[in-house]
């Protein structure tokens, strides 16, 4: 039996518990309580999520046995500082369990014990600048949907939580039963660790459905040329006037929001599949690896092997 403790404080955000779903669904798939799950707080009792409704807890002690602590964020982790009780029994506790992992925000925690001083960690994008600001030991990445330094595992905001603990399905019980819960919760994909925590489609938010259907027509497209002229067409506006308008309402140009279209294919592509990089490049419309390699630069700042390699480990 491995036991999972949910540590709340008040006005913890209710989606981490959404995480235990992934859990509960592992133990139908293994056909066996592999998992069991506990909610605990400082002083038990019910804790008052960021929702206004309550959770009944236990107490968390020195002789709970507890194999993975996952510790729930609140909505401004910088107005709402961790309790000192709370970072007590943390900085305790996560030595003597096997892993460690925080929700969304619940990083601070782990930050604010001293327990990310020098490791890899992320968190919520909104707060990202917060944690670099406040704790520049920590190597914050902002971009990633989890990250797994050792025994500590981070996770961004709200449904990545359900990446990584899907993440620690697959580490515990392996990849058939990972894919197997993922199927049962509709999760149209696994996301990896390394994946932007952004979508460029919804960055760019146009304002009319015509330029959003121009973007899913080059979405749908990206292995071809895409010229502005074609991409006018097909909302049956003017080149000059497409770009005018595309720009006006996404902020780009059309030429640099296909440039990001392909550049997240290309990550998703490299970090999912085995395809070689000549493959990766071809499909999502790049010249070459090589044309693929400078976009990534500019995009990343690191060349796609990078990426490969950290999606690998």
């Amino acid at each position: 039996m491995h036991n999972i403790g949910f540590l709340l404080t008040d006005g913890f955000q209710v989606m981490a518990l959404a995480t235990q779903s992934v859990f509960e669904y592992a133990n139908l798939v293994a056909g066996e309580p592999f998992y069991r799950i506990r909610n605990y707080s400082i002083d038990g009792g019910p804790v008052v999520s960021s929702l206004g409704m309550t959770v009944e807890t236990h107490a968390a002690s020195a002789r709970v046995a507890v194999d993975t602590w996952v510790l729930a964020g609140v909505g401004d982790p910088v107005a709402q500082p961790t309790p000192a009780p709370v970072l007590a029994f943390v900085s305790k506790a996560v030595p003597r369990a096997r892993r460690t992992a925080s929700i969304c925000t619940g990083a601070f925690i782990l930050a604010e014990a001293g327990l990310l001083d020098g490791r890899r960690a992320t968190t919520h994008w909104a707060f990202a600048r917060d944690m670099k600001r406040l704790h520049p030991d920590i190597k914050v990445e902002d971009d990633r949907i989890y990250i797994v330094d050792g025994a500590i595992w981070t996770s961004a905001g709200m449904t990545a939580g359900l990446d990584l603990a899907l993440a620690m399905v697959e580490k515990d019980l392996g990849a058939d039963i990972a894919r197997s819960v993922a199927h049962k919760l509709v999760m149209h994909q696994r996301r990896s660790g390394g994946q932007s925590q952004h979508s460029e489609l919804l960055d760019m938010a146009p304002k009319s459905d015509r330029i959003q259907s121009a973007l899913d027509y080059a979405r749908k497209n990206l292995s071809q040329a895409l010229t502005v002229e074609e991409l006018a067409e097909t909302v049956h506006l003017s080149p000059r006037q497409f770009s005018r308008v595309f720009t006006a309402e996404t902020g780009q140009s059309p030429a640099k929001a296909i440039e990001n279209l392909r550049l997240e294919a290309a990550r998703l592509m490299i970090e999912q599949s085995r395809h070689p990089l000549e493959v990766v490049a071809r499909e999502a419309g790049f010249r070459d690896r090589r044309h693929m390699r400078e976009a990534f630069l500019r995009g990343f700042g690191v060349p796609p092997q990078a990426v490969r390699r950290e999606a690998r480990e």
